[in-house]
């Protein structure tokens, strides 16, 4: 049974250990989350979170980028972060992962230079995502960044036709702010300065457009 709170990986926890192979071949995930590492700019000074990091492929990918930077990945899912720090002891890379939910972050003030999130705000209900979005702000640092890519407004009829699969997957309810491209307009009344989109991508569900914004 879904969990109104936390929604697993792939809606459904007996889909966990797919988790990897499903967003490779139907998602272009290589493409879109090496855009979003090009993006999010990490220097040796920056701490980042990768907020919601499921199995850490993109976290992985950040800490790679920059060895130096503080990279933490948080999850809901004790299930997803344990093949998470398998996967990073495999890539020898240093990570902490910690559990949480999004919308309630275990972190201080304005702890974190850069928070990155990639396919996770369409599992949110309006009221965690502006909750989420919240905390986000709450832990960025002035002048901080959040880097987001997740599901968007479909770029043609198409993308518009296969996006019916994720909405029917991860339902219509969570999903109808993201296909409907209202992530800038939420990130705007959350007090986000300079919101803007950066990238798309077409895959075989849908258009993913990646977003930057900045805290006030």
């Amino acid at each position: 049974m879904k969990n109104e709170e936390y929604i697993p990986a792939l809606s459904y926890d007996w889909l966990t250990p797919f988790y990897d192979t499903v967003v490779r071949l139907t998602t272009r995930d290589e493409s879109f989350k090496r855009a979003l590492v090009v993006q999010a700019q990490l220097a040796g000074v920056h701490r980042l979170l990768d907020l919601a990091c499921g199995t850490a492929t993109l976290t992985i990918l950040l800490k790679q980028d920059e060895p130096r930077a503080e990279v933490v990945g948080i999850d809901g899912d004790e299930n997803i972060l344990a093949i998470a720090k398998t996967k990073a002891r495999s890539a020898g890379v240093e990570i902490q992962f910690d559990e949480g939910m999004s919308f309630d972050l275990p972190y201080e003030n304005e702890s974190f230079d850069r928070v990155i999130s990639s396919l996770f705000f369409h599992h949110l209900s309006r009221e965690n995502k502006v909750r989420t979005l919240c905390e986000v702000s709450r832990v960025l640092k002035p002048n901080g960044e959040f880097h987001i890519a997740d599901w968007g407004l479909p770029a043609n009829a198409v993308m518009k036709i296969t996006s019916r699969f994720i909405q029917l997957l991860d339902g219509f309810e969570t999903t109808a702010d993201s296909f409907g491209g209202m992530l800038p307009a939420l990130l705007d009344t959350a007090g986000f300065a300079g919101v803007k989109e950066t990238n798309s991508f077409n895959t075989l569900f849908g258009t993913i457009r990646l977003h930057k914004a900045l805290r006030k």
